[in-house]
């Protein structure tokens, strides 16, 4: 597909043990069905082509000939069908009999690959009729071919490499050593499991813990099929469970008993990137042998979600983030606190979001010390563009939470500064604006110094992305306890606190969030309301939060970018005007980098932080040029 998608599935067709030929239509009538959908590689279960259940029958020579035949079938089927295909097939070598998964696509039969670890305990005796994979790869003749035959095989897609697929087979998932981690060492980004693992009350849940965390150990996608409905139920059942992971994250799964089939897209230029940032995957694949194929990727729209607010879960694990981001905050707050033997800390409430969140973690770090709130010194310093809104809401939550109450007026000061420095007060340009964000900060900084304290920034993720504060202004403080909390998420916590704490406290903060996010540094509008209103100016924050995301997070082209916003905000926001936020983000972000390579200190709560001295370190000076042009010739 697109930008480095690939779209999987995981099929378990109902089978019958010992009749391939059966088997072999049931597995054709899924490829059918699976190359009209688009689906570009498609997994069969653990010996599909015979059924796993056959028992003693795989010692017949005449089963084994038939299945050989059968997939001879399936490699000829495969033709013109554009996907990669894995089944599982019993193959002898000599004397031996190897459990294998038979690799193919367009009519070439690519691979077989055995599986390691055969399973001889409680309910399996695999070791009754097969040998475990042996080290190397070598060359045998099947199905008409001379193919690779070991476990340590790779296979690539020639016009996309990062579709490059390596494979296990049931137990080796559940071994302490599985062949997945040399896979991935070796470049694979997909690792395909053909399964044939009975289903017992709590092996569900087990297994599908097992196929995430494979997929999160070896930051790949994992596509996991199991044998279905169809196999001997003399001792065992099976349920059909398919999954699809990626990086520790459920794509699709079905559900048991009810036809086994999961399908989802796998983001393997994703993987590649996540790969290249941990750099501990480099240096393997040591007596791989990498086998290409190729086909003409398929075209169209995503089927897995693509989640316009990528900092901010769903349901309740919303709630848990939450909770964990506060306690981080605070506790970080708190120790810096202990460290710099302060007595106060010093916060600027202005009646906006960021403000009342920097507040509330304060407060919870105060609490934390056993200190009194009193100590937390709240001031609000109304300008030229405060509105009674914002100023009343300042006042109501510095109140509710208990703290200390200072107001200083900044106008008569911000005015004689304009004296001083011959600018016209009537001249409301950058300077009428800074001006009254620089005081602020000299006020705080005093404040901060006159009572043993430190000054806690207010400041977000999203604001330092865009290089939306003032340079030594709001920009500055002692400890940003919102450095890397992006104004989606900023919302949430907001949200979460007030629930938390009910009563007054939670009606404030309701209020709060209803109210236009602005600096409010140029004077009200004719009713008295808020005339600076920031996402006119710079774009919605829900959408630069996306972009933040996908290109420090995810490291995505802005082509894909906006391919995948489309498909987030459908409906919500044209393609026009998702390229013009996109567009102004590029330009903001590499513009406005000397600021962020001055920020003062503040704990990385999530996966993004924008410090220099952490997750990001970029020139003040690096072009933006590559990043703009692609966004402009969209």
């Amino acid at each position: 597909m697109k930008y480095g998608f690939v779209r999987a599935r995981a099929l378990s067709p109902d089978l019958k043990p010992g009749d391939p030929a059966y088997n072999a239509k049931k597995l054709k009538e899924g490829m059918e069905k699976a190359a009209e959908e688009g689906v570009e590689l498609l997994v069969f279960p653990e010996l599909s082509v015979t059924g796993y259940t056959c028992g003693d029958l795989f010692g017949q020579k005449l089963l084994l000939n038939a299945a050989e035949e059968a997939l001879k079938g399936l490699v000829s089927a495969s033709e013109g069908k554009h996907m990669l295909v894995f089944a599982g097939v019993p193959v002898a070598v000599g004397a031996e009999l190897f459990n294998c998964a038979a690799a193919f696509a367009e009519g070439k039969l690519l691979a077989l690959i055995p599986k390691s670890h055969i399973p001889n305990y409680r309910e399996f005796y695999e070791l009754r009729h097969f040998t475990p994979a042996k080290e190397g790869v070598f060359v045998i003749g099947y199905a008409g071919f001379s193919v690779p035959f070991g476990r340590e095989i790779v296979l690539y897609h020639e016009k996309m490499p990062a579709f490059s697929v390596a494979a296990e087979i049931c137990e080796d998932l559940w071994a302490a050593h599985s062949p997945a981690e040399g896979h991935a060492a070796a470049g694979a980004n997909i690792i395909v499991n053909l399964s044939a693992s009975n289903e017992a009350v709590g092996k569900l849940e087990y297994r599908r813990l097992l196929v995430k965390a494979q997929s999160g150990k070896c930051v790949a996608g994992y596509v996991y099929v199991d044998a279905g409905e169809g196999e001997s139920v003399s001792d065992l059942i099976f349920a059909g469970h398919d999954m699809i992971a990626e990086n520790g994250s459920l794509l699709s799964e079905s559900a048991p008993f009810l036809g086994g089939t999961a399908t989802g897209e796998i983001d393997v230029e994703l993987l590649e990137h996540e790969r290249r940032a941990m750099n501990t995957f480099a240096g393997g694949g040591e007596g791989y042998t990498k086998v290409a194929f190729s086909f003409p990727l398929a075209e169209g729209k995503l089927t897995r979600k693509v989640d316009p607010t990528p900092f901010v879960p769903e349901g309740k694990e919303l709630d848990r983030r939450c909770g964990l981001i506060l306690s981080m905050q605070s506790s970080a707050l708190a120790r810096r606190l202990q460290h710099t033997h302060s007595k106060t800390a010093v916060i600027g409430i202005s009646g906006g979001l960021d403000s009342a969140l920097a507040l509330l973690v304060t407060v919870r770090a105060f609490d934390l010390l056993g200190k009194p709130r009193e100590d937390i010194i709240a001031v609000t310093m109304p300008g030229f563009g405060t509105t009674n809104k914002t100023r009343m809401s300042g006042l109501s939550l510095m109140q509710a939470t208990g703290v200390t109450i200072r107001t200083v007026h900044i106008g008569p000061a911000v005015n004689r500064h304009f004296k001083d420095i011959e600018h016209d007060p009537e001249d409301r340009n950058v300077t009428y604006e800074n001006a009254q964000a620089r005081m602020r900060t000299l006020i705080l900084m005093d404040i901060a110094n006159d009572t043993n304290g430190i000054v806690v920034g207010t400041g977000d993720l999203s604001e330092l992305a865009l290089g939306w504060c003032t340079y030594n202004g709001d920009h500055m403080s002692m400890y940003a306890v919102n450095c890397s909390v992006p104004k989606t998420l900023v919302k949430s916590l907001v949200d979460y606190e007030g629930r938390r704490a009910g009563g007054r406290l939670e009606a404030v903060l309701r209020g709060i969030l209803n109210t236009e996010i602005s600096p409010e540094l140029l004077p009200p509008d004719e009713e008295g309301g808020i005339a600076q209103k920031t996402e006119d100016i710079v774009g919605p924050y829900e959408l630069h939060d996306f972009y933040l995301y996908s290109f420090v997070r995810r490291g995505f082209s802005p082509a894909k970018t906006l391919w995948l916003a489309e498909q987030a905000f459908e409906g919500k926001y044209d393609r026009e005007t998702l390229k013009k936020w996109l567009v102004n983000f590029y330009k903001r972000f590499f513009a406005q980098q000397f600021k962020r390579n001055c920020v003062p200190d503040g704990v990385k709560v999530g996966s993004v932080s924008l410090s220099p001295r952490g997750d990001w370190r970029m020139p003040s000076d690096a072009s933006a040029a590559l990043w703009l042009k692609e966004a402009e010739e969209l």
